[in-house]
């Protein structure tokens, strides 16, 4: 609050400075003083400070106004940000609906798992073509930067100690970056 009062001080200050520019290019303007004293040194000086204070102004003003153009513009990119998967998944939801309505009709469970199947493989393309990928995790070694460890249990060999023996929850990366770890079991 007390950010934007400044800015409003500053802004009517570059206003003053602007409107006394102005006067004063126009008193130069008028006819020549027949007795033109020279300017003292000081009188310079707080012409340079007055000239610095107005481009200090000027450019906070317009740092202000890049903060909150910057601020909207990535308030509307976090509000959009999800757009892109929700649309390629409305045609999963489709096919979904399609699925329950056979469901529904139809009692011959061959043909309706392998129409569940399709829609289960629609799913896994749709997410993966957008860069999610599983991480494979099984019989790995047990990393606490890609793993979090529900539990330990005793290794069924000696070569599964310090490994992933089980795998409670997928983990998925996002473009190389990790989006959510793998639940995993540890031997030890």
């Amino acid at each position: 609050m007390q950010e934007n009062e400044n800015v409003e001080i500053e802004k009517d200050q570059v206003e003053n400075i602007v409107n006394t520019d102005e006067t004063t290019v126009s008193q130069e303007n008028e006819a020549p003083v027949a007795d033109e004293t020279p300017i003292s040194e000081v009188e310079k000086l707080q012409i340079e400070l007055a000239e610095q204070k107005d481009k200090y102004l000027r450019l906070m003003a317009e740092f202000e106004n890049y903060k909150r153009r910057t601020s909207k513009e990535r308030i509307d990119l976090i509000q959009s940000a999800g757009k892109d998967i929700l649309v390629s998944l409305l045609d999963v939801l489709d096919d979904v609906d399609r699925a329950e309505k056979q469901l529904n009709a139809n009692d011959d469970m061959a043909t309706q798992k392998e129409g569940i199947q399709l829609v289960f493989n629609k799913i896994r393309s749709t997410v993966f073509s957008k860069g999610v990928k599983p991480m494979e995790s099984v019989q790995q070694e047990f990393d606490v930067e890609k793993h979090e460890a529900i539990t330990e249990i005793p290794a069924p060999s000696e070569e599964l100690v310090g490994k992933v023996i089980d795998e409670v929850q997928k983990g998925y990366t996002l473009n190389d970056k990790i989006i959510r770890f793998a639940k995993v079991v540890v031997g030890k």
